[in-house]
């Protein structure tokens, strides 16, 4: 079966043009300039993109992954798929190691069926003082023995392990993620900035939520801020909710790692897409007031309710992105960190069809994927 796409705003890596693209079982065939050859299905001059990439996402409509339930993960999924997000990797939080061995077990099935595109455990090996919404009487000091039996229960599906390199171990434990191809992120960590850059030395390549659960960029201390933003080895993930992280040091981000390493992210939790009110965070209770998740107690910032389109569409209109800029960071870049940049990421011939219609004022109009409409324009 073949759809054409007509009289579009195609956003490409090389630019904006209008033209059209065809779909044939799932994947781009053609994508051209100007009008459409035979009959298309309009877009009215709409901007097609291809679809969101998350690589941080601890769930959506009331479903939590931490929790490892797969109806809720589904509804979780669904929740982010309308809002443009087409390829969710799972995050967990600290928990006992069985309680994230059964979880990462139940979402591998998931990821078996091209639900999930893996799984990331933010915990249990970061730093106490800088745990945020993690519980501290479950953090463990990082241990490549015990990170090998997590691996083992999701079965060649976790993808990513947040890691603090201060922490006994924590360099042993990066070296080790690294060597078995799983994606070692710097975060939640009191590093200095010359321990950060052992982590990155020893393998890590992500930052986790930069700014966030870390130290603060200093001109005297840089921090771990400064050593992950300087190195052209890590990508950096943002929250651009306008609560994670001001405007401003978005941009300062952005403008120093540029849109090849810089990744937008959610970190979403069960409230996103429900609205205020009490929910939990793993075995954290959280309060969501404003739209803004806090701990009960304590008050620490718990994830977030954001939905990758509005990151997106902050990153243009509060942080002065251009569109194909504004792609990369939502999409081929964190789709290169997963590995999946040649069949995902971008509007290209021979990648998935996974897109997103945006009106003129970039709010979600329709998101297909695969080929197949999620919520039809």
């Amino acid at each position: 079966m073949s759809l054409t796409l007509a009289d579009a705003r195609i956003v490409t890596p090389e630019g904006v043009h209008e033209g059209w693209l065809t779909i044939e079982d799932g994947r781009i065939t053609h994508i051209g300039r100007g009008s459409a050859p035979g009959q298309g299905l309009s877009m009215g001059g709409r901007h097609v993109i291809p679809g969101f990439v998350d690589i941080h996402n601890h769930g959506g409509a009331g479903g939590s992954f931490p929790t490892g339930e797969q109806d809720k993960a589904r509804a979780a999924v669904e929740l982010h798929r309308r809002h443009g997000t087409t390829t969710t990797m799972a995050s967990l939080v600290t928990d006992s190691l069985d309680g994230l061995a059964r979880a990462a077990s139940a979402l591998a099935e998931l990821c078996d069926e091209g639900l999930l595109a893996g799984i990331h455990f933010e915990g249990p090996y970061i730093a106490k003082a800088r745990c945020g919404a993690h519980d501290p009487t479950l953090l463990r000091e990082p241990s490549p023995r015990e990170l090998a039996e997590l691996l083992k229960a999701g079965r060649g599906h976790v993808r990513m392990v947040t890691i603090a390199a201060e922490l006994p171990g924590g360099l042993d434990t990066i070296r080790m993620a690294a060597a078995e191809g799983v994606i070692a992120a710097l975060g939640h960590s009191d590093a200095d900035y010359d321990t950060a850059l052992q982590g990155i030395e020893a393998g890590a390549s992500v930052a986790t939520h930069l700014y966030n659960a870390m130290p603060p960029l200093g001109h005297r201390a840089p921090g771990p801020v400064a050593a992950l933003l300087d190195d052209e080895r890590v990508t950096v993930e943002l929250i651009n909710d306008g609560v994670h992280v001001h405007p401003a040091m978005l941009r300062l981000a952005y403008e120093v790692a540029g849109p090849g390493r810089t990744a937008l992210i959610t970190d979403a939790m069960s409230a996103t897409g429900l609205g205020d009110g009490d929910y939990v965070l793993g075995p954290m209770r959280v309060r969501v007031d404003g739209g803004v998740a806090r701990l009960v107690e304590g008050g620490s910032i718990a994830g977030s309710t954001l939905t990758m389109d509005v990151a997106f569409r902050r990153s243009v209109q509060e942080v002065g992105m251009s569109l194909p800029d504004a792609v990369q960071v939502a999409s081929l870049t964190p789709a290169r960190v997963l590995g999946l940049a040649d069949r995902i990421g971008s509007i290209a011939v021979g990648k998935a069809a996974d897109l997103v219609v945006l009106s003129e004022s970039l709010e979600v109009a329709g998101v297909m994927k695969d080929g197949v409409w999620v919520t039809e324009p």
